[in-house]
């Protein structure tokens, strides 16, 4: 059985959970590299009999900043705590990223923050880690920090794969290239989107194909095209099998990048229910089609691949 994890929205932390170990990121997507991290905390947890916690943010700052970037994210906030259970994490604090937070002196950060109201024994940081007012903070004041604030800087080296820094902005080159496969091994995950089904055209049950259609909010854009897929619905331990088109509906003249998902041999009404939609294989890109017909045909030849697979 997997524990639960405590949240907290702000730095005033139960006193249980202070003196821990913190690791301070994003963690966008949890992939091989931060699993690395977090099996290294975990390990320092048992020696030193400490809890383990997660500093992050809500929005990414990187987000924060610039207000443009919208396809961004890789997980959302929840499955983001969901595989963090995986890993010991005792808490998570969730800090609020707003113009207020951006403007925090280093100083008053490890001072006031890490130091006063954590009381940090353990923090885990990547080697670029940047913090504080014009993110003026870096790793090499943290260690200066060390004696005075009683705690200890760890770095572990970045974790290398077939010659590549495994990283979330490695994880959305991949996705966004339509290399799934490498995506999936370096997340050691398939990739998932989760989102509420939206009533839509119902353009895709016109054409003898119902679709479920999920807005894909900040998630980011990955290759736009057909994808096989396994998909729960409201959390259910049950899996049903399917095919996903991500894209503009180009044959319809769509704008709007949408997710739509059709379930193999099911008829139930999906709309309003939760969906995970677990992308397993890429199976071509998005095209526009001279005529519905021909859309149709495409559609039946998709649907064989993605069944065989």
């Amino acid at each position: 059985m997997v524990k639960s994890i405590k949240i907290y929205n702000n730095f005033n932390i139960s006193s249980n959970h202070k003196g821990s170990i913190i690791l301070i990121g994003n963690f966008d997507g949890l992939h091989l590299g931060h699993q690395k991290l977090f099996k290294l905390a975990k390990k320092f947890k048992k020696m030193n009999s400490l809890k383990i916690g997660v500093l992050t943010f809500e929005p990414m700052p990187k987000m924060f900043f610039n207000n443009d970037l919208k396809n961004f994210r890789i997980s959302n906030q929840k499955q983001k705590i969901s595989l963090l259970k995986k890993f010991s994490v005792d808490f998570v604090i969730i800090k609020k990223f707003d113009k207020k937070f951006s403007k925090t002196k280093p100083v008053n950060f490890i001072s006031k923050i890490l130091y006063s109201k954590l009381k940090a024994k353990f923090i885990f940081v990547s080697n670029n880690f940047r913090f504080g007012n014009k993110r003026e903070g870096n790793v090499r004041q943290l260690v200066k920090c060390e004696a005075l604030y009683d705690y200890k800087i760890i770095k572990p080296k970045p974790l290398i794969k077939e010659k590549k820094v495994i990283s979330s902005s490695l994880i959305r080159k991949l996705l966004e290239s339509g290399d799934l496969n490498k995506a999936n091994k370096f997340l050691d995950r398939n990739w998932s989107i989760e989102g509420k089904v939206l009533k839509g055209r119902q353009l895709g049950k016109k054409i003898g194909f119902p679709t479920a259609n999920i807005d894909i909010k900040d998630y980011v854009l990955a290759k736009p095209g057909v994808y096989a897929v396994k998909v729960k619905i409201n959390n259910n331990s049950k899996i049903i099998k399917g095919i996903a088109n991500l894209g503009y509906r180009p044959t319809f003249n769509q704008k709007k990048i949408l997710l739509e998902v059709h379930l193999f041999n099911f008829s139930e009404n999906l709309y309003n229910k939760y969906l995970t939609v677990n992308f397993y294989k890429f199976i071509r890109k998005e095209k526009k089609f001279k005529s519905v017909g021909q859309l149709q045909k495409q559609i039946k030849i998709d649907l064989v691949k993605a069944k065989n697979l």
